[in-house]
C-alpha cells in the first residue's frame, strides 16, 4: 500500500498477493501450454508482453474511453476538484486526474496503475443525486483503491485471466499447431483447458473484488469520519439503480467489479459470482463504524 493516511488493511494485501500469485503461476502455464503445443516460444514471450505493456500503460484511457468518460479541469469542475483536493490532502495522497462520464447511472470508479497515475471518474448520474457529504463519502471510497493500490492488481488480475483463456483458444490458429493424429484430443484439451482457466481466474477475481470493496468502505469512512454519509450514498445509489433501464445497466456491467455500486447483478447470480458485497453488509460495517467513532477515546 502506498504510505498514506488510509488505515492500512494486512487481510486485502494477502488477498491480493495470493490472488496475483495464483493467476500469475496459471498465465506461466497457459503459455508453456502453448508452447508444448507447437505455437513458437517468442510468439507468446511477445504476445504476452505486448498484451501486458499496454494493459499496464493505457488501462485508464481505456477505462475512460469505454465509458465516454472525459477529464476535467478546476474551471470545468471546480467543485468536484475541490472535493477531491481536501480529500488528497487529507489522506496525504498525490491527487487523481478527474473524470466525468456522461450517463445517467448513479456511479464512480478509479483506474490507473499507480497513485501517480490513476484517475478518479464520476458520472453525471451521481452528481444529480446526491449531496456533498454524501459524494464525499464516495470519493473517499475511491481513494482509497487507489491508495491500496487494489485497481492495479484489479487490472492486471482481470487482464492476465481474460488473456490466459483467450490465449488457448488462439493458440489452435497460430502456424505452429502440431499436426499429428492426436489434433482432435488436443483441440478438446485446450478448449477444456481455456473454460478451467477462465472459471479460475473469475472466482478469483470476484472474491478480491467483494474484500476491497468493503475494505474500501471502511478506509473512506475512517478517513471522512462520516461513515453515516457513505451509508446514505449507498442506499441512495442502490435504490435509484432500479430505475435505470435494464439496457443501460448490461452496458455498463463489464465495469461492475470497478463501480462504487454494482450496475447490475441479475436476479439469479449467485453470490460467489458476485462483484460486490450484499448492501446490507456494507451497511452492517458502517454501522459498525459509526459506533466505534462515537466511543470516547480513552
Amino acid at each position: 500500500m502506498a504510505s498514506t493516511r488510509f488505515r492500512s488493511d494486512a487481510g486485502l494485501t494477502v488477498r491480493m498477493t495470493v490472488v496475483m500469485v495464483l493467476l500469475g503461476v496459471l498465465y506461466v502455464s497457459v503459455g508453456a501450454a502453448l508452447i508444448w503445443y507447437g505455437v513458437s516460444a517468442v510468439t507468446v514471450l511477445i504476445l504476452a508482453a505486448v498484451g501486458g505493456l499496454a494493459q499496464w500503460y493505457f488501462s485508464d484511457k481505456l477505462a475512460l474511453t469505454a465509458m465516454r468518460a472525459h477529464e476535467v479541469t478546476p474551471n470545468q469542475a471546480p467543485e468536484l476538484h475541490g472535493m477531491i483536493d481536501r480529500l488528497s490532502a487529507l489522506a496525504d495522497m498525490p491527487k487523481p486526474r478527474v473524470a466525468i462520464a456522461d450517463s445517467d447511472i448513479p456511479n464512480a470508479f478509479a483506474t490507473g496503475r499507480s497513485p501517480e497515475h490513476s484517475v478518479v471518474c464520476v458520472t453525471t448520474g451521481i452528481l444529480r443525486r446526491l449531496d456533498t457529504d454524501e459524494l464525499e463519502g464516495v470519493l473517499s471510497h475511491e481513494l482509497s483503491h487507489v491508495a491500496h493500490r487494489d485497481v492495479m492488481v484489479m487490472t492486471i488480475a482481470g487482464f492476465l485471466g481474460i488473456v490466459a483463456g483467450l490465449v488457448m483458444r488462439w493458440g489452435l490458429y497460430f502456424g505452429g499447431g502440431r499436426r499429428d493424429s492426436n489434433g482432435g484430443p488436443a483441440f478438446i484439451v485446450i478448449w477444456l483447458g481455456s473454460v478451467v482457466v477462465f472459471i479460475i481466474s473469475f472466482l478469483l477475481t470476484r472474491v478480491l473484488s467483494r474484500y476491497r470493496e468493503l475494505c474500501a468502505d471502511r478506509s473512506g469512512a475512517y478517513l471522512t469520519g462520516r461513515p453515516s454519509a457513505l451509508a446514505s450514498a449507498l442506499v441512495k445509489i442502490s435504490g435509484d439503480m432500479a430505475r435505470i433501464p435494464t439496457r443501460d445497466l448490461r452496458e455498463a456491467q463489464p465495469f461492475n467489479a470497478f463501480f462504487f455500486a454494482p450496475a447490475f447483478n441479475g436476479q439469479s447470480i449467485s453470490a460467489l459470482f458476485a462483484t460486490h458485497p450484499p448492501l446490507d453488509r456494507r451497511l452492517e460495517q458502517l454501522s459498525q463504524i459509526s459506533a466505534d467513532l462515537s466511543r470516547p477515546s480513552a
